[in-house]
């Protein structure tokens, strides 16, 4: 065993203590996939990072993102609490317009927003479009509400292989029950009214080591929800999602879209540094 670097960091908030933690393993070259998994399991946070040497040209540095039970390609607040732990290294870098990470889901660019909070550029979807009826249906009956209570479904895997679901307002989703998973991932968004601080609220349930887990505050599934609320029209951007309510969390997601050809949509978020320490690995 060795000692490496650690942080735990709040995300999707500049309050610590009121967004969703990632815990960062620095310096984890040489960690073998059961060492990382074993120390994920231990951590018991939805997900926990490991910072590497890059491998290809172009990247600052590697992410590996586990959760207790398995490796992610992809997550969104652990890639901006790890690029929040690697700039906290790098304060050279801090100047810089871009960061780029490095994951299983291929190279990810990172830039500070108007604000200085860190945002990722929103990954392709590697499964989008409508949801069958069938699959509406059943999640409808886990979810508890009718099945006209779902306006639009839609397949958002980005990573994480969504099926987001759209309410017909933000109080619909906060009494939502939680749902008992065996094997889908399922977010749900509902419009706030438009003097609210927030214009959707979001809920994110998954199955995690046999239970159904609530995530604070979630961006890989934020990002995919950006992704088709704006492209449908629902949407416009700049705005702000509020997270993590019904677990007292007061989570914020910023997303905002460039306005040039590529329109490329961002999700941003404040980022707190909670724990600061080593451990044995």
């Amino acid at each position: 065993m060795s000692t490496r670097a650690f942080r735990q960091v709040d995300v999707f908030t500049i309050e610590p203590y009121r967004g969703n933690p990632v815990a960062v393993v620095l310096d984890a070259d040489g960690l073998d996939d059961a060492q990382m998994q074993r120390f994920a399991n231990w951590t018991n946070l939805s997900e926990t990072t490991f910072l590497l040497e890059p491998t290809v040209p172009g990247a600052d540095y590697r992410v590996r993102i586990f959760t207790p039970s398995m490796e992610l390609p992809f997550a969104g607040h652990p890639t901006l609490g790890s690029a929040h732990v690697w700039l906290e290294r790098h304060p050279e870098a801090a100047t810089r317009e871009r960061v780029v990470q490095e994951c299983a889901a291929g190279l990810i660019e990172l830039r500070r927003d108007g604000e200085g909070r860190l945002a990722f550029a929103a990954p392709p979807r590697s499964r989008s479009g409508p949801v069958d009826e069938a699959l509406i249906a059943r999640v409808a009956g886990l979810l508890g509400v009718s099945r006209d209570a779902i306006v639009d479904a839609e397949w958002a895997d980005n990573g994480p292989p969504w099926v987001a679901i759209l309410l017909g307002c933000a109080r619909e989703v906060l009494a939502l029950r939680q749902p008992v998973l065996d094997d889908l991932f399922v977010g749900v968004v509902g419009a706030h009214p438009e003097s609210a601080e927030a214009a959707f609220e979001v809920r994110a349930f998954f199955p995690q080591n046999g239970v159904t887990v609530e995530d604070p505050v979630t961006g890989s599934l934020n990002a995919a929800l950006a992704q088709w609320l704006l492209h449908s029209g629902r949407a416009s951007a700049p705005y702000v999602a509020a997270q993590g309510t019904v677990l007292g969390r007061a989570g914020r997601v910023h997303v905002s879209q460039d306005c040039h050809e590529d329109a490329t949509i961002w999700i941003g978020g404040g980022t707190v540094t909670c724990v600061s320490g080593d451990v044995e690995l």
